[in-house]
């Protein structure tokens, strides 16, 4: 497909409305958010949604569990140095780019043009479709839909956390009351609820919201670092620390632990690719973005690693940390001695996972809005509108929360089914990734693709990128393997790992959504991307 359109000068800077004309050779599409986030702020939102040393300390069961503190330690070395790899991959393209749809974007950018008759695409075991189609097309609409399912299990996943946090502090400190399902569940979808109400009312106009986060974060993980070293007493030894391994009647062997433990670290990275899909609400996003990516990763690891590091030494009894709901309130308790002290450090944790709530949604929806501009969803007319007066996605907020409210109902049915949808949204991110990466070093990494090589800094990463591509599509075959691993061999019920069915059951709304509206419909991205250059490569 050719696209054609204004040029960007001509664009105006902010078009809130859906303007969309059909031209023989392509289309124009004006149709975007108005530009109103600077460089500080695509940081402060890419930050907020990792929000790496908190995302860690809520899920640190899932690590404590599967190896401790050595799977946590060097699994955050090793999940950053991955995820780095994949960071310096996408901002090659992110420099060059710059839109919202990302991945599924530069996918169809990548992938060959010539039509393939028969099964031309199969993802998780499921065939996408056996019909004559552009492999381009396919490919892009395939990593779409698996990016943006990623990003509706990342908005899940913090709403989760949010109510286990709060009813286990109440717990606590009445040891008589006994949590109920439905419960969590109500705490889930007033979350999901309220901040979906801020995102289209206030957000866009108040993008110093993600600053706030950014620095109350910043200032948290300080002040607790400082306070639980200083306080702690007894700590635990450095041998303890830095080389006690726990593999107890899991049947796996400690290699295959390790492996599965990585969810934990790697949960510390989940929405890395938040900024890409804020790009086009950015000024000047061609350098902010690539910088943001950078940045999310560097201050996520300088801030979780002496954290969790700290925390380790901090514990003075291992038994009672591994038999808590809330781990990371314990190793509080345990430092600052004192019930009300580590109940304060909490509820002020809480708070930082509705920033991290908010830039989630945000982000998601845009990524949602810009597939539907692409007429790649059922209901792309209203999806992929920006309302004229909100000057946000106002039906593309409304269906991603929609989604993550059914993800709530299926945690009200079943925990174990729940935590499968939270471990595909690490999962299907870093497949995102690796078929990007894939795709660009079977094009062999063609100039065209990428950012114009510039004496000093260039974000053209030469030879040292096929290095990036390489590791990143190892990577993601990696996770896609032992993250759906049980937590336990051999495998009951509740020890099973269903994030295999998730994933079944995201292809099966693929299929439908597919043949039912995108198959008549969708056809590459109607964003003028010729204004970035040759888009065509060798084929």
């Amino acid at each position: 497909m050719e696209t054609a359109g204004t040029s960007e000068s001509q664009m105006p800077e902010h078009n809130t409305t859906t303007a969309i004309k059909e031209l023989d050779d392509g289309v124009i599409f004006n149709n975007a958010p108005p530009r109103t986030l600077h460089t500080r702020d695509i940081v402060a939102a890419g930050f907020n949604i990792c929000n790496s040393w908190g995302g860690v300390a809520a899920t640190l069961f899932l690590g404590i569990i599967a190896g401790g503190p050595v799977t946590i330690i060097y699994g955050i070395i090793v999940s950053t140095v991955m995820v780095g790899c994949c960071v310096l991959s996408m901002a090659e393209l992110a420099a060059r780019y710059a839109t919202a749809g990302g991945q599924y974007h530069w996918t169809w950018l990548l992938a060959p043009e010539k039509a393939k008759r028969g099964m031309v695409g199969v993802r998780f075991g499921l065939v996408i479709s056996m019909v004559p189609l552009t492999e381009r097309e396919l490919q892009s609409y395939t990593v779409g839909i698996i990016n943006i399912f990623a990003w509706m299990a990342t908005s899940a996943a913090v709403c989760a956390i949010l109510p286990s946090i709060i009813l286990g502090l109440v717990s606590y400190w009445n040891p008589a009351y006994m949590s109920q399902r439905w419960q969590a569940f109500l705490i889930y979808q007033a979350s999901n609820i309220a901040v979906l109400i801020y995102n289209i009312g206030i957000l866009r106009r108040a993008g110093w919201t993600h600053d706030i986060g950014m620095a109350l974060s910043l200032l948290m993980m300080l002040t607790y670092f400082i306070t639980c070293l200083a306080r702690a007493s007894p700590k635990l030894s450095s041998s303890f620390v830095w080389t006690v391994f726990v593999n107890e009647a899991t049947g796996w062997s400690n290699g295959i632990v390790f492996l599965t433990g990585l969810v934990n670290p790697n949960f510390g990275f989940v929405g890395i690719d938040g900024a890409i899909h804020l790009a086009e609400d950015a000024k000047n996003a061609a350098t902010a973005v690539p910088w943001a990516l950078v940045a999310t990763l560097v201050i996520g690891f300088i801030t979780v690693f002496p954290f969790v590091v700290a925390m380790f030494y901090c514990i003075s009894d291992a038994k009672s940390v591994l038999a808590s709901p809330v781990p990371i309130f314990e190793i509080w308790r345990q430092a600052v001695r004192s019930d009300s002290g580590a109940t304060t450090m909490t509820a002020l944790f809480v708070l930082t996972g509705y920033f991290s709530l908010n830039a989630s949604q945000q982000t998601a929806s845009r990524l949602t809005w810009s597939f539907a501009r692409d007429r790649g969803l059922v209901f792309s007319g209203a999806i992929g509108a920006i309302h004229p007066a909100l000057g946000v996605p106002v039906w593309a907020l409304i269906a991603n929360a929609f989604v993550v409210f059914i993800m709530g109902c299926v945690h009200l049915g079943s925990t174990s089914a729940f935590n499968a949808i939270v471990a595909t949204a690490v999962i299907l991110m870093h497949v995102t990734f690796a078929i990007t990466a894939g795709l660009k070093m079977l094009r062999r990494r063609a100039q065209h693709f990428l950012p114009e090589k510039k004496s000093g800094w260039s974000w053209n990463f030469g030879k040292a990128g096929w290095l990036f591509d390489s590791v990143t599509v190892v990577w993601g075959f990696i996770t896609l393997i032992f993250y759906c691993f049980p937590t336990s061999n051999p495998t009951t019920g509740s020890s099973a790992n269903y994030a295999a069915a998730v994933l079944a059951v995201m292809t099966l709304f693929a299929v439908i959504n597919w043949f039912s509206y995108a198959k008549k419909h969708y056809d590459g991205p109607r964003v003028n991307l010729e204004r970035f250059g040759d888009t065509k490569g060798p084929q």
